[in-house]
C-alpha cells in the first residue's frame, strides 16, 4: 500500500465500521465520520465531508438498516441508501479515490434453489432491499474505482445484531422460537473488514491490473449456510461461557408464525466464486468465524 493514504471511514462506529478501523489502523491516516458528524440524507453534507477529508480511499459502512421500520418510513431509507452512495461515488470519481461499499442479500427474492450469483436478476421483497439495490446502481452508474461487496446476515462483537440478541435472550429465557425456513451465510464484521483490507491492499499495489479488471460488484460472505434456527443453536452450544451455563431450548418455526413488516427471502445464500476467482480470497466458514467473535466477547476489554 502507498505510504500513509488518507482513508475515510463512513459509518465508522457501526459494527462493520469499528472493525474497519481496527483492520486499517496501520494502513494510513484514518478519518472517521458517523451519524453524529454527518447527515447522510443531506447531499451537501456528504459532498462536503468527502471534499474536506480529501481521501484516497473511502470505506462506506454506513446505511439505513432498520429493515422493518423502512416499510413504514420508506422516505428515510430512500434518502440514505441510494443517494449517499451515489454522491460518494461521484466524489470518489472526481478525486480519483477508491470507493468500497457494502450491500445486501436482500436485493434478491429468495426464490432460487442454489446460491445467488452476481448476474442473477435482483427482485427485492422489501423497501430496505430496494433502497440498497438503488445504491448499487448509483455507484455503478457513476463508474470509476469502486468495489461493491454484497454480504449477508452480518454480526460481530459490537452493535446490535442476531448474535448479541441471542446471548441476551439465552440468559433470560428457557426456550425460544426461531425461524427455520430462511437460509443464509452468517458473516462477521471481522471477516468483512479483514477481507476488504486484503483486497484494497492488492488493488492499490496493482496486483489485479487496471481498474476495468477489478471495479465491480462481488458477493462476500462467510462460507457455508445455515437456517436462523440452527444458527441460534450453534450460538448457544458455543457460548456457554457467556450464558452462565444456560442452554435454552430452540424451537423451529416457519416464517408464517413469525410475521414481520418486511418480507425476508427464504434463500439468502450468495455464491462467492467471483470473489475467489478475481482476488484469490475465501472468507472463513461461518462456524469458525462465530468462534472468533465469541472469543472476543469473552475478553474483558471487548465487553462494552
Amino acid at each position: 500500500m502507498n505510504s500513509r493514504p488518507r482513508i475515510l471511514i463512513v459509518g465508522a462506529y457501526g459494527q462493520v465500521g469499528r472493525e474497519l478501523q481496527r483492520s486499517f489502523a496501520d494502513a494510513g491516516e484514518i478519518i472517521t465520520r458517523d451519524r453524529d458528524t454527518v447527515d447522510l440524507a443531506a447531499p451537501d453534507q456528504v459532498r462536503a465531508m468527502v471534499r474536506s477529508a480529501a481521501p484516497a480511499i473511502i470505506l462506506n459502512a454506513a446505511a439505513y438498516t432498520a429493515v422493518d421500520r423502512a416499510e413504514s418510513e420508506p422516505e428515510q431509507a430512500l434518502a440514505v441508501n441510494p443517494r449517499a452512495p451515489g454522491i460518494l461515488a461521484e466524489e470518489a470519481l472526481r478525486a480519483g479515490a477508491l470507493l468500497v461499499h457494502y450491500s445486501t442479500d436482500y436485493v434478491f427474492d429468495g426464490s432460487k434453489a442454489g446460491p445467488w450469483v452476481e448476474t442473477d436478476e435482483p427482485n427485492p421483497l422489501n423497501v430496505y432491499g430496494a433502497s440498497k439495490l438503488a445504491g448499487e446502481e448509483a455507484i455503478q452508474q457513476a463508474g470509476g474505482k469502486y468495489l461493491i461487496f454484497r454480504t449477508s446476515w452480518v454480526y460481530g462483537p459490537h452493535g446490535q445484531n442476531f448474535l448479541l440478541t441471542m446471548l441476551r435472550l439465552g440468559r433470560e429465557r428457557e426456550s425460544l422460537d426461531i425461524v427455520d425456513d430462511q437460509f443464509g451465510a452468517p458473516t462477521t464484521s471481522i471477516e468483512l473488514a479483514d477481507a476488504t483490507h486484503t483486497i484494497v491492499d492488492g488493488v492499490l499495489a496493482g496486483q489485479y491490473g487496471s481498474t476495468e479488471n477489478w471495479a465491480s460488484l462481488y458477493h462476500m460472505t462467510c462460507s457455508g449456510s445455515v437456517s436462523w434456527c440452527d444458527f441460534a443453536r450453534a450460538i448457544f452450544k458455543r457460548a456457554q461461557a457467556l450464558l452462565d451455563g444456560k442452554m435454552p431450548t430452540v424451537n423451529p418455526i416457519p416464517s408464517s408464525e413469525y410475521p414481520t413488516p418486511a418480507r425476508r427471502p427464504q434463500n439468502s445464500v450468495l455464491s462467492n466464486e467471483k470473489l475467489r476467482t478475481r482476488f484469490g480470497l475465501r472468507l472463513a466458514p461461518w462456524e469458525s468465524a462465530l468462534d472468533e467473535v465469541l472469543l472476543k466477547r469473552t475478553m474483558p476489554q471487548q465487553q462494552a
